[in-house]
């Protein structure tokens, strides 16, 4: 018998990907897409002179973390971005915690994803068309010393 959807379990259906919260340090912000959550082990590569495999061995080396990117419509009054990237003054700038937040069908988080000092590395306006039927989005490219990941 098919299943008519009255009973559905969390193990059965995944979660959608577009009911997500950003908390940008202690405030909410709406974004439209986000980008670059993820982590790298770097490889490091070995090989000893006496080894009788003609092969080097791999070992997990340093962690590296990508830079997230994040797009937003640009409102009348909103300078958050570029007030930010402007605040960078010789090796100073504000850094802040980021939390992005996977919710389920309540609005609860489900998955959170919480960048430790993040710091924009680069803010990018709109293009402009004149034939164009598009919000104007504006992006800001974020690097961080951190990604933790809790799911549950």
């Amino acid at each position: 018998m098919a299943d008519d959807g009255s009973k559905q379990s969390a193990a059965l259906w995944p979660l959608p990907k577009f009911h997500f919260q950003v908390k940008w340090d202690a405030q909410v912000m709406s974004f439209q897409e986000i980008s670059g959550l993820d982590i790298q082990s770097e490889e490091i590569k070995y090989r000893s002179g006496d080894s009788p495999l003609f092969s080097v061995i791999k070992m997990p080396g340093m962690t590296k973390f990508g830079n997230v990117t994040m797009k937003k419509g640009i409102f009348k009054g909103d300078n958050k971005f570029w007030d930010w990237i402007n605040q960078i003054k010789m090796n100073t700038v504000k850094r802040l915690p980021v939390t992005i937040s996977l919710l389920d069908e309540e609005g609860k988080p489900t998955m959170v994803w919480t960048l430790a000092n993040a710091w924009p590395t680069k803010v990018s306006g709109t293009d402009l068309k004149a034939e164009g039927n598009e919000v104007a989005i504006e992006t800001i490219e974020i690097a961080h010393e951190g990604l933790t990941v809790a799911n549950g």
